[in-house]
């Protein structure tokens, strides 16, 4: 089986022990594929990898790579398809989860991701679409919003939530507790991070566990 990780968002780096578990987990450095949220924004011809998070990230632990590929409109469909499917890492970037979404199933992205043998990551965004189930809240107005339920990838049986703006006072309120209850629901704070290798799901930092609308913070096991 492939090993997934499920990142929240990191404000500076990974943390030393994550560090540790991608160096064991990431043998094959040739190629990073990288798919943007925000799919329809650039301005220039080339990207500057500098200007991404999660590649400083990656930077920052020393984990580089022979190429670096960032799969966004700019790409034909022909070429994005190619580089995932040859990828040593593909990493689901952060930002609008709706947008990825729907980029995903433009360039038709989901089987190709699946049938990988990389080692898959995401951040936020990235995070919800590698998950079998995500919810979207979408302000109408006068503070009342309304949901709606998109489906991720699926690497596993499980939805996620992440997002920089809610914590535990924000899921206990429950409007996660719908979706948990037709499966579990992983309800993650910042500077956090699941990993999935062989079935085997485990935590580091704030994860909540929401199952049959009854929430419990997980302790860590990385």
């Amino acid at each position: 089986m492939n090993t997934h990780y499920y990142f929240s968002w990191f404000n500076h780096y990974f943390p030393e022990k994550l560090v540790k578990l991608l160096h064991e987990d990431i043998t094959d450095r040739q190629s990073l594929v990288m798919i943007s949220a925000d799919p329809s924004n650039y301005e220039d011809e080339q990207v500057n990898f500098d200007d991404i998070s999660e590649w400083t990230w990656l930077k920052q632990a020393d984990i580089m790579f022979d190429e670096y590929h960032f799969v966004d409109y700019r790409m034909p469909k022909e070429d994005a398809q190619r580089f995932i499917q040859n990828a040593s890492v593909i990493f689901c970037c952060g930002g609008y989860p709706v947008l990825q979404h729907d980029f995903l199933v433009d360039y038709e992205l989901t089987d190709v991701i699946k049938n990988s043998n990389a080692v898959i990551m995401g951040a936020s965004a990235g995070s919800l679409n590698m998950a079998a189930k995500w919810l979207n809240l979408t302000n109408t107005g006068n503070e009342i919003e309304t949901s709606t339920i998109y489906d991720g990838i699926g690497f596993d049986h499980f939805a996620y939530e992440s997002h920089s703006q809610r914590d535990y006072a924000t899921f206990v309120q429950g409007y996660l507790f719908p979706l948990s209850e037709k499966m579990d629901v992983y309800a993650a704070e910042q500077e956090s991070a699941m990993r999935v290798k062989d079935g085997k799901i485990e935590t580091l930092g704030p994860i909540y566990l929401i199952s049959d609308s009854k929430i419990q913070k997980l302790a860590e096991t990385l």
